[in-house]
């Protein structure tokens, strides 16, 4: 029996090419802001996840289903009407920080955003880390 495959798997496409594809240029602008904002939180190069997610990290899961696969520790996308960011542990526990966060709209590991203007980066840096500490508890970082 076939195990069912992620859709979403990394690539060697290049981040930049998939920047530099980003229009208009004010969100092209806002999301070099976002992978700079990732990058010094991880330390980590970035990677492209699928055809248009940049992924941060990786880790390996294991559900009781007995579904595996691998799949980035955080990371945007941009879309047509808005950029995603995904905090793989979701936003159930993260109320207080929405809060304060500003205009948004959430999916269960996507935060989706119009601008970046319209949110308060710093709290946006806030939920990136504690989406990073959860996800660091729940799959250690491998030495």
């Amino acid at each position: 029996m076939a195990k069912n495959q992620n859709k979403t798997i990394q690539t060697d496409a290049s981040v930049e090419a998939y920047m530099a594809s980003i229009s208009p240029d004010s969100k092209q602008h806002d999301c070099r802001d976002i992978l700079a904002m990732m990058t010094d939180l991880t330390g980590w190069e970035p990677k492209m996840w699928g055809k248009s997610i940049v992924g941060f990290g990786e880790y390996h899961y294991k559900y009781d289903s007995g579904r595996e696969g691998d799949a980035l520790r955080i990371g945007f996308s941009s879309r047509a009407q808005n950029i995603t960011i995904y905090i793989m542990p979701g936003y159930q526990d993260f109320s207080d920080e929405l809060s304060r966060l500003g205009k948004h709209k959430l999916g269960k590991s996507c935060l989706y955003i119009k601008r970046l203007s319209d949110v308060d980066k710093d709290v946006l840096k806030e939920i990136m880390q504690k989406g990073l500490d959860i996800m660091a508890e729940k799959y250690p970082l491998e030495n």
